[in-house]
């Protein structure tokens, strides 16, 4: 999805506001008048092998298991918990504080968000996401937390690769992608969203901690060759985040 973001907010109000972006954009099935599906020129993609990572979640402190899956092209991406399959998409983000949550048919699947954007960052098209809680009664489960980021989600992917998807009957589909067509603002007290129409991905990121004071990160161009390019970059956000903004939460 290209688009043009700025972000302000002060605490956890910019967890709240974000979020919300990246469950969209990683999930966008339709068009609207202010979102629209064009084609991308390139082919859709799936994981190259399987994906296991087994951690303790944030909020409930229980452990979960994650299997990353190749799926076919049209799939796209969506999670399996308990024998049911909830879509990663808007359509079932519910409210939720400090993280985002899946809910469909009474289950829940949180903190989706460090996945999403990882499958999202390295594409990922289409992903069969199996998650189990360590308890069978459960109704709801958390991603495991890991660093508080996305940087192990994205190592992961990295050591399997992923290849071109098909179809059911053996054919490539291209990749159609959300393009954003007028200005669009969510606020909420002194934080605020707004993103903007544009020709690439940009994002501007100002936070306001009471223990680091503020401070402001700029984005640029989310390609996978950019993603190796600014591995440095990336390095230091995660260690920001893990370090102050996910120590602040526990």
């Amino acid at each position: 999805m290209s688009f043009s973001v700025a972000v302000k907010a002060k605490n956890s109000t910019l967890i709240s506001l974000v979020r919300f972006f990246s469950v969209s954009s990683a999930a966008s099935s339709s068009s609207s008048s202010t979102v629209s599906l064009n084609p991308s020129g390139r082919l859709q993609q799936t994981l190259a092998g399987c994906v296991e990572v087994k951690g303790k979640s944030l909020h409930s402190g229980k452990l979960s298991t994650v299997k990353l899956l190749p799926e076919i092209a049209g799939a796209g991406r969506y999670f399996e918990f308990r024998s049911r399959s909830i879509p990663a998409s808007i359509e079932f983000a519910q409210e939720s504080p400090l993280c985002t949550t899946l809910l469909k048919d009474g289950l829940k699947i949180r903190t989706v968000e460090h996945l999403l954007s990882a499958l999202e960052a390295k594409g990922v098209d289409n992903c069969r996401i199996q998650i189990e809680s360590e308890s069978l009664d459960d109704r709801e489960v958390e991603v495991p937390i890991l660093d508080g980021s996305a940087k192990e989600w994205v190592g992961a992917i990295e050591q399997v690769g992923v290849n071109l998807a098909q179809n059911h009957v053996g054919e490539s589909v291209e990749k159609m992608v959300a393009h954003l067509n007028k200005p669009v603002h969510v606020c909420k007290n002194d934080s605020f969203v707004a993103a903007f129409p544009a020709i690439e991905t940009r994002v501007t990121c100002g936070i306001d901690f009471p223990q680091v004071q503020s401070t402001n990160y700029h984005f640029e161009n989310a390609e996978d060759e950019d993603l190796q390019v600014n591995r440095r970059l990336i390095d230091s956000v995660c260690w920001f985040m893990t370090s102050f903004t996910y120590r602040c939460l526990l």
